[in-house]
Order: structure tokens, then sequence, then C-alpha cells
């Protein structure tokens, strides 16, 4: 597959801390220019967050953009949507039974054996990082950084996906390093965070990586 340069993730956390739900800072970010959104919320998938992102399912059809969800193939497949997976979620050849042979499958890896590991899995593209340090996570895997980044680029074929700390400042040289697309979260989330903001950050990178 061939995954647009930029791959915005919607963090409910740090969109519901600025005011703002799945389904606005989405409708920005679509408006601003976005070909591919994951939702990622990491607390209990509730009737009102489905009915959210729902409305994020109906934008990105509207707008003709791809819609990735986080961990969950029971609610990727209601949404009609893609799954991204991490190392602890359900196994890649079991989330390809749940969600079928076309769906979009991600799956992200920390370091140079687990993305070995990862290149027979049944998914369309991995992920790779923090390739710099983020505050996004909790308790984030230890900094991979541009060289290794760099060298584990060589081991796949897929699509490879940097996450981790990428600011427009720092993403050029992401790029260099191999990366097919980078994964932002907060470098997206401008301050004051508007629907307004949101749109013009986003034509901001769009501007940047293409």
């Amino acid at each position: 597959m061939t995954l647009p340069r930029l791959y915005p993730i919607l963090d409910s956390g740090a969109l519901g801390r600025r005011g703002l739900t799945l389904a606005a800072a989405a409708e920005a970010f679509l408006e601003g220019g976005a070909r591919i959104l994951q939702i990622r919320h990491k607390g209990d998938w509730s009737r009102a967050v489905h009915q959210d992102a729902a409305q994020v399912a109906a934008l990105c059809r509207q707008f003709g953009a791809t819609l990735i969800v986080n961990d969950r193939a029971d609610c990727a497949r209601l949404l009609s949507a893609g799954l991204h997976l991490g190392q602890d979620d359900l196994a890649p050849a079991d989330a390809r039974a749940v969600m079928g042979p076309d769906a979009t499958i991600g799956f992200s890896s920390h370091n140079a054996g687990q993305l070995a590991a990862a290149r027979g899995e049944p998914v369309d593209y991995l992920a790779l990082g923090p390739v710099f340090s983020t505050s996004s996570k909790q308790n984030p895997d230890p900094v991979v950084g541009l060289d290794e980044f760099r060298r584990c680029r060589a081991l796949i074929a897929k699509p490879l996906v940097a996450i981790g700390g990428i600011t427009s400042d720092n993403a050029r040289a992401v790029f260099e390093a191999g990366a097919d697309a980078v994964a932002v979260i907060a470098d997206l989330l401008p301050d004051p965070a508007t629907s307004g903001s949101l749109r013009q950050r986003m034509e901001e990178w769009q501007a940047l990586v293409n």
C-alpha cells in the first residue's frame, strides 16, 4: 500500500484536555488536507465514544480519507475502518481473521527485533518508534533515534511509519532516514486548539510533506 506521508493521530485524551471531540478535530484536519486519520482511545470504548468515532468515519468517507482505529478490531470492523495493533494487542493473524482480507492493518514495533519479527505478519504497514522523546505515552519505549531508524528501514520492504516526538522541525530528517510516513499527535495541536487553528496547522504540515 501507499501511505500518505503525514499520518495524523486523533488521541482522545489529548483532544479532550483541549476541549475538542474526535469529530471536531477530524473535520478540521480533513478540511486541512489530511488523507488518513487514526483514532487512538485508551479508555473504555463507551457508546458515546463509538458514536463520536462513527461521526469521524462518516467524515472520512465524505472526504475520501482512510480511517484507522487503534487496538480495537471489533470497533474497527463496525466502523468499516482499518486497524492498528500494538505489541500487546490481538495478534496480527487473529486480527486479520476478524477484519477480513481487504482491511488495512498496521502493526507497531519499538526495536529491530520486533520489526524483523513482524516481516511475515499479515499486515499492510509497520510503525517504528519512538524516534524521539515523546510525551504522548505514559510509559514510552526507549528512544530509537535516527541512526537506528535508518538501519531498521533496511530490514523490511513494507511501508514504515515513524512515530514519537516528530515535529515540523525534525520531520525532514525522519524522511531522509527512510520513513514512508510520519505519525504525529502533539505537533498537530496548537495552543489554543480550535477548529481554525487545527485546520491551519494541518495545512502547514501538508505543505511541508508534499
